[in-house]
């Protein structure tokens, strides 16, 4: 059974940065497509970032593009999600989660889309 564990949120100013971590178990990396997600109450949970370990092909939402950078560490089954120039808006809990792809496919980068999912960590942008 896959477990994902988040951590690295917490309260940051506007324009400062925060780096989540998504730590694996139970699965291995390569195999996988692992997203961030993030979802604030009496919204649907938004698509922020995934990344393909297949073929490495990353997804950003385009509110995200130029500020977020996800990546990984094979050597210790961890996603991370580079939160740089951040704002208010981008308040929310952020959740990973993750689908096993097959070679040449592309799981697309929604929550309809993935099997296992961690508990969350909370991201808070305020001065």
């Amino acid at each position: 059974q896959a477990q994902l564990v988040e951590s690295g949120g917490g309260l940051v100013q506007p324009g400062g940065s925060l780096r989540l971590s998504c730590t694996a178990s139970g699965l291995t990396l390569d195999y996988w497509t692992i997203g961030w997600f993030r979802q604030v109450p009496g919204k649907e949970r938004e698509g922020v970032s995934c990344l393909n370990n297949r073929d490495g092909s990353t997804y950003y939402t385009d509110s995200v593009k130029g500020r977020f950078t996800i990546s990984r560490d094979n050597a210790k089954n961890t996603v991370y999600l580079q939160m740089n120039s951040l704002k208010p808006e981008d308040t929310s809990a952020y959740y990973c989660a993750a689908v096993h792809v097959f070679p040449g496919v592309q799981a697309p980068c929604v929550h309809s889309a993935m099997d296992y999912w961690g508990k969350g960590t909370l991201v808070t942008v305020s001065s």
